[in-house]
């Protein structure tokens, strides 16, 4: 079994959850490697959908060791509640490692992600406010605190009275905010590192000796590429490295031991938060109308577009080939997991984005300027739909009708990568697996 890389090829949310619960089972290590708990994957134990923020999806499987990387920023009382809802619902958290070198979300950095995004007005970026945006700064700017200093309780508390005699007055002065003293963040914290220091450890040695044990490893992201600090929409991004190339940099391991990378992408597209969106279908309350107001109101019914982290509204369009090849080319990818494709049930027809067009200018390439993205108008192509076909029962390529799979290639022809799993519903066997490596289906 390779070491893959599982990667959203979109602005996040594109399902990864289900198809790391697909493949998870098959990896030795589960390896979370950026973001915090601003992302969301929502996993089925028995008849139950749960949302996991923090904790890799290969908790569910005892075969797997789940094992959140060094680019990872941890909220603790967020993981250790996770770890308890868990516990509770019979999975157990034995197997977690947790890399002493993960920067810890304190709560000045909730505060003041809080107090920053308000400071914006009707510029704000749109953020989750849990403090990863700050704690990320703070890990950059060299005056982060880590996992292994929440384990000795000396360095913790210098290093708190120290950080605390920068962020006291920022938080005062300048939001009008309250303050923190060392005594009441370790009366918080350090109960924490009672719970956590037995699945704390040197994570990059720890995965290193794996591979050369021959084991493999899952490299789960969260968010999408079009969140990515550097790849993506900036600056309405996040704070953390989503590519396929993250994984090496929050992990610990090289790039030569992946031999996969796997794009999730769904059938259309969905944003949540501000930004540029060129195929937006916007809802009448965004100002939205007409025929494409109600193409976007039905995409977020049928597909229940709701953030599984914040609860917000998902923004909805057409699928977007254009960020489809960007995709593959920023992360490499091998091949792609097309996910929701049941949802594009209800239309008759299905537009496809193969361009953009801005100030009588086309660009078959994703344009990075803002002046370009933040006007762009997208090139459909329309393609006739499969309405009141069910395909949620198809088990194999063969059985989708002729119309679903003419999407479907179309899609792998215009975005340059094929399509290995095609979902067709919320459930695990509601999937089609296909050897599109060898194009025989």
């Amino acid at each position: 079994m390779p070491s893959t890389v599982l990667v959203g090829a979109q602005w996040g949310d594109e399902g990864k959850g289900k198809i790391t619960d697909l493949i998870a089972s098959d990896y030795d290590y589960v390896v979370r490697f950026q973001g915090g708990n601003n992302a969301g994957h929502t996993v089925i134990h028995g008849d139950k959908k749960l949302a996991l923020h923090l904790m890799p999806s290969g908790v569910m499987y005892e075969n797997a060791v789940p094992v959140i990387g060094n680019g990872v920023v941890v909220d603790p009382g967020v993981l250790v509640k996770e770890m308890a809802m868990l516990e509770a619902e019979g999975i157990s958290c034995k197997n977690l490692r947790i890399s002493n070198d993960a920067h810890l979300i304190m709560p000045y950095h909730k505060d003041l992600d809080g107090a920053d995004e308000k400071s914006l007005g009707d510029k704000k970026i749109g953020t989750t406010k849990r403090g990863i945006g700050p704690c990320y700064q703070d890990k950059m700017g060299r005056k982060g605190i880590r996992m292994q200093d929440l384990l000795d309780e000396k360095i913790f508390r210098l290093k708190l009275e120290a950080v605390l005699a920068q962020k006291n007055p920022i938080l005062e002065k300048i939001y009008g905010l309250h303050t923190y003293t060392v005594e009441e963040i370790c009366d918080e914290y350090l109960p924490y590192a009672r719970i956590l220091a037995p699945y704390v450890c040197e994570s990059a040695h720890m995965l290193n000796t794996a591979l050369t044990e021959g084991k493999s490893i899952l490299f789960e992201g969260a968010q999408g590429t079009l969140l990515d600090i550097d790849h993506g929409t900036y600056p309405f991004v996040t704070s953390s490295s989503c590519c396929a190339g993250g994984a090496a940099t929050g992990t610990g391991v090289g790039p030569a031991a992946i031999d996969r990378v796997l794009g999730i992408q769904k059938a259309y597209v969905t944003r949540v938060g501000e930004g540029p969106f060129p195929t937006e279908l916007k809802f009448p309350e965004n100002g939205g109308e007409g025929q494409d107001a109600e193409d976007g109101e039905l995409l977020c019914a049928e597909g229940h577009e709701f953030g599984v982290t914040t609860g917000r509204k998902r923004r909805c369009g057409w699928f977007d080939a254009v960020i489809g090849r960007y995709a593959a080319e920023v992360n490499g990818l091998t091949d792609v997991a097309l996910t929701k494709l049941d949802v594009l049930s209800a239309f008759d027809t299905i537009k496809v984005c193969v361009a953009y067009e801005c100030n009588g200018e086309r660009y078959d390439y994703f344009p990075m300027q803002q002046s370009v993205l933040h006007h762009a108008k997208p090139v459909y192509v329309e393609l006739p739909g499969w309405k009141d076909e069910d395909i949620t029962g198809c088990r194999s390529y063969a059985e989708l009708p002729e119309n679903t799979r003419a999407y479907i290639e179309y899609l792998e022809e215009v975005c340059g990568v094929p399509m290995s799993i095609i979902s067709v519903g919320p459930d695990r066997d509601q999937t089609i697996l296909r050897d599109v490596w060898m194009r025989e289906d």
